[in-house]
């Protein structure tokens, strides 16, 4: 099968299509025939290898799974004897290892069957961003309805989620964007859009209950003076690599001082809120926003046009 390899960590010129065996699948899998993948900014990091302490879990001198992406969506193939939700021919959406690529194989509790107002490039999208937007709107931010809630950075991956999931809450949402992506941003439901580039939040009048930050090109005290005396600030911006290690460092350290700053969490896919985005999807709360498709041989140029911090929504592979 046709398949994009890394074989060193670099820039996206590291990336090259081969062939490859196909994934052979144990009793709990299933084959997916890959109808399309999406690149979020974790494959930027994973590409890059930077930081380096990330490399004690994903390889050090090399990467340890040479195929890369996570984030898939097409038909299953075939299923490993044990295998109980699932069969040949159904379609579905998920996570695995090595997306990048015409057939790709996990657990079979890491896919839940497509939604049918979605297209696979549409449920590709419903990977990572997504998840990472409802664990830190739901966990960390505890929203509910009533509040107001600004999320900086609302057209990137995770920003038009947020907007959406935070919106289903219930919530007053406010979006934070450039001006070609304002309309864009009103369409997926925000009730009021600022234009980063005529306006700043931060010296306004407005204050909100809680302000997710996915940019972090500003200092931490300065966005907090946006909230209400009991908001909080969720801060998940502040570059691809080193740069972003760093601020996750800062984070933890105000957080124990400040308590309107939240500290860093874990986030991770899941069975659970894979079907909770689903039942959002369905029920016509969320709809992920897909800025361009590439080809699989222009996986590279994909993966590099999301690093540079391009994207709009979400940028997807179609095999």
């Amino acid at each position: 099968m046709k398949a994009i390899v890394q074989d060193n960590y670099g820039s996206h010129e590291a990336l090259e299509l081969e062939d490859v065996d196909k994934p052979e699948i144990a009793d709990d899998e299933v084959l997916v025939r890959v109808r399309a993948a999406s690149v979020h900014v974790g494959d930027w990091i994973l590409l890059t290898g930077s930081p380096y302490v990330m490399r004690l879990a994903t390889g050090l001198r090399k990467p340890k799974n040479r195929v890369p992406g996570t984030d898939v969506a097409g038909t299953v193939e075939a299923v490993g004897k044990n295998v109980e939700r699932l069969r040949p021919g159904d379609e579905v959406f998920g996570w695995c290892a090595g997306a990048f690529a015409e057939y790709a194989s996990a657990s079979e509790e890491q896919f839940v069957k497509k939604p049918a107002n979605l297209t696979f490039e549409e449920a590709a999208a419903v990977g990572v961003s997504a998840s990472t937007a409802l664990q830190l709107l739901r966990d960390d931010g505890k929203i509910h309805p009533g509040q107001k809630v600004l999320i900086n950075g609302a057209s990137g991956g995770v920003g038009t989620f947020a907007v959406q999931i935070a919106k289903a809450f219930g919530a007053d949402v406010t979006g934070v964007t450039s001006t070609k992506n304002v309309e864009m941003v009103r369409s997926i439901g925000a009730d009021h859009v600022i234009d980063y580039t005529r306006e700043d939040f931060r010296k306004g009048t407005a204050r909100y209950d809680f302000i997710l930050d996915n940019v972090g090109n500003d200092s931490m005290a300065r966005t907090r003076r946006a909230l209400t005396p009991l908001g909080t600030l969720i801060s998940n911006g502040g570059g691809h690599s080193d740069g972003k290690l760093g601020r996750t460092v800062r984070t933890l350290l105000v957080s124990m001082f400040v308590r309107q700053q939240a500290g860093p969490t874990v986030k991770t896919q899941n069975r659970d809120d894979l079907v909770v985005l689903k039942g959002l999807v369905e029920s016509g709360k969320v709809t992920p926003v897909v800025d361009q498709t590439y080809p699989l041989i222009g996986t590279p140029e994909a993966i590099g046009y999301v690093g540079a911090g391009h994207a709009r929504g979400t940028v997807v592979i179609t095999v």
